[in-house]
């Protein structure tokens, strides 16, 4: 039952639950708890005459209870987790209850289920390319007429000035459902993040700009598709949010996709919610091929997703990447396999969780530069992943930064309650960061304490 509290807390659907389960965290109030090799269980003693009964399938984990919250997971499933993060040995060895067994069975059964509709409708656009085609067309009318639709607002704007948006915060959701509408939920994306930038500083038009000019090249670089190359092209689809064939990346038959096994080393992790949908990014460092990868994942109501992944986390897996013009979205063709220390290379563990080796030994400027690099490849990713050494946590004119050696300052998308945890686990100590650059701020997605890392690679 190998399990971090800090992955436990990333699965909560918010900070109340989180509170809600420590207060859990007893043993009496567990009169069962039990494991195999594949579910972790328990009975949890509520305020009704039974027991509520918690059921844990480890592999994702995917949890379960008998308690009427509509939180997935509930504050029982997370006390549970909780405990086995905590105190594993409170827990037996045992035959699986009933209860128990009926839900593994009928998880599995729902699973199967799924899998089999997915192979259906990839044998069945492997059977009709022509109606794959077809769709594929009409999906593309569909944008072309919200864009054309976007490229007059934007017009409008620049016409009658930007300043006219102060105090309109509405009208970007607004515009995000049409694109939605227009099966462009990349584009949607980007109007729903310019929405933070209205009236946020005294340069915000400026600034807000610079922004609906990028949505204009994109829109002009859709209408002339046949002026980019096939890695541009991918860029160009994904920036509005299409998808490529999985089989196809997943089979190597896509132009530019790539197959990369390796041990992977957890730099960060990020989730994010809007209208009920969480998204996860996973931020990968190869240890041979010395790549960054990025693992995006998204589910439906709760922070349940199919694998569970913690900063320092050690994992050997073979990623399908993305085809790009400098690809990083990679997904895992195979569950990933956790991986032990190898002889006279310890990994280190640090104040801050996990452990990772000095594999990266980037200053914020290489940092910065490596990302210029990527954006001039891709000029619609946003954020980049910097990866860098060396920089302390601090405070200036009441917003939270990194400041380097070199006196560089990036300032950082946090909370006070963030950033003061932090840097009590932290002592203060220069960091190892990875974040997320949105290019004005940071946000950090996993830390290590810099003096304690060492060689391992």
């Amino acid at each position: 039952m190998d399990i971090s509290l800090d992955a436990v807390i990333a699965m909560a659907p918010d900070d109340a639950s989180v509170k809600a389960a420590r207060g859990l965290v007893s043993p009496e109030k567990w009169p069962l708890l039990g494991f195999d090799e594949t579910a972790v269980w328990g009975a949890c003693r509520g305020s009704g005459s039974k027991p509520y009964q918690v059921k844990i399938e480890l592999s994702g984990p995917t949890c379960s209870c008998s308690c009427p919250s509509r939180k997935i997971p509930c504050k029982h499933a997370l006390a549970l987790l909780m405990l086995c993060a905590g105190h594993a040995p409170l827990f037996t060895a045992a035959e699986r209850p009933d209860w128990v067994a009926e839900w593994l069975d009928a998880h599995r059964q729902r699973a199967a289920r799924q899998e089999e509709k997915k192979e259906r409708r990839a044998e069945q656009a492997k059977a009709d390319p022509a109606a794959a085609a077809r769709r594929e067309k009409a999906r593309l009318e569909r944008i072309r007429g919200g864009l054309d639709e976007l490229e007059r607002w934007l017009c409008d704007q620049v016409q009658h000035g930007l300043s006219q948006l102060s105090g309109q915060y509405d009208v970007w959701d607004k515009l995000a459902a049409r694109m939605v509408d227009a099966q462009a939920p990349g584009m949607a994306a980007r109007l729903r993040a310019l929405g933070g930038i209205v009236d946020r500083g005294e340069e915000w038009p400026a600034v807000l700009l610079g922004k609906l000019g990028m949505l204009q090249l994109l829109i002009d670089a859709f209408r002339h598709p046949e002026r980019l190359s096939p890695r541009e092209q991918a860029d160009l689809r994904a920036a509005l949010g299409i998808v490529p064939d999985m089989g196809a990346v997943r089979d190597g038959t896509t132009t530019g996709a790539e197959h990369i096994e390796d041990i992977w080393h957890v730099l960060g992790v990020s989730h994010a919610e809007e209208d009920r949908l969480w998204r996860r990014r996973v931020w990968l460092y190869g240890r041979s091929s010395g790549r960054l990868a990025l693992l995006l994942d998204f589910s439906h109501g709760s922070r349940q997703f199919e694998h569970l992944f913690s900063p320092g986390d050690t994992l050997r897996m073979n990623l399908a990447f993305h085809p790009g013009s400098a690809p990083l979205r990679a997904f895992a063709l195979n569950a990933p396999e956790p991986v032990s220390p190898e002889p006279g290379k310890p990994l280190v563990t640090h104040k801050l969780p996990g452990s990772l080796p000095q594999a990266v030994s980037n200053t914020v400027e290489d940092a910065l530069m490596s990302a210029a690099r990527t954006l001039a490849a891709n000029p619609w990713r946003l954020p980049l992943p910097l990866v860098f050494n060396g920089a302390r946590l601090c405070r200036r004119e009441n917003e939270w930064a990194l400041l380097t050696d070199a006196g560089r300052v990036l300032p950082l998308d946090m909370t006070d309650n963030e950033a003061w945890e932090l840097l009590a686990e932290s002592g203060g100590l220069p960091l190892f960061v990875c974040g997320e650059w949105d290019g004005a701020r940071l946000r950090i997605a996993g830390a290590f304490a810099h003096a304690q890392v060492k060689e391992s690679v």
